[in-house]
């Protein structure tokens, strides 16, 4: 008896270390969802709602629905909005929520392997690190939307060309 009630003091502890370890890279994803794309269009865009628990940054984008997929943003420079990637990735404050939505930061999808259908699914690998260097990744379903979905005002940006961008 006393063998086994060492056995679960044991495990429960390891349990509790690796919550714990997941509780610090740990980053709330919600209304995670893509851009659907018409005949022959090659990239699209993905939105969603991140709050990291510690500060953290999204340092990459994975996804087999895509050749590339990177962090970008967009920016009002002047009078001419600008897109660019964000090679260092997306710092995330703890406890704040960061929103990527059109119009602001997003997840760019290029080189599409096959169109982006209304409800369809993108899986999508988000990569993160903590400023004390712990790596963690985390895999977020995206539903992909209509076309015009949650377009910026006038939609100019819906049809937007991605070839464009700033580095």
């Amino acid at each position: 008896m006393k063998h086994k009630l060492l056995v679960a003091a044991v495990l429960g502890l390891g349990m509790m270390s690796a919550s714990a370890f997941a509780q610090t890279a740990q980053v709330d994803v919600s209304d995670a969802w893509a851009r659907g794309t018409v005949p022959g269009q090659t990239s699209s865009a993905v939105y969603m709602t991140l709050q990291a628990h510690q500060a953290t940054t999204l340092v990459s984008v994975s996804t087999p629905a895509a050749a590339n997929a990177e962090v970008h943003e967009m920016k009002l420079e002047g009078t001419l909005m600008k897109m660019r990637a964000l090679p260092k990735g997306l710092p995330l404050e703890a406890n704040k929520p960061v929103e990527l939505k059109p119009g602001s930061y997003h997840i760019m999808l290029t080189e599409l392997k096959g169109p982006l259908k209304k409800g369809d699914i993108v899986p999508l690998t988000l990569k993160f690190e903590t400023a004390d260097h712990k790596k963690s990744e985390q895999q977020v379903q995206a539903t992909v939307r209509d076309l015009t979905a949650a377009a910026p005002a006038g939609g100019a940006m819906s049809g937007m060309a991605h070839g464009a961008h700033s580095q």
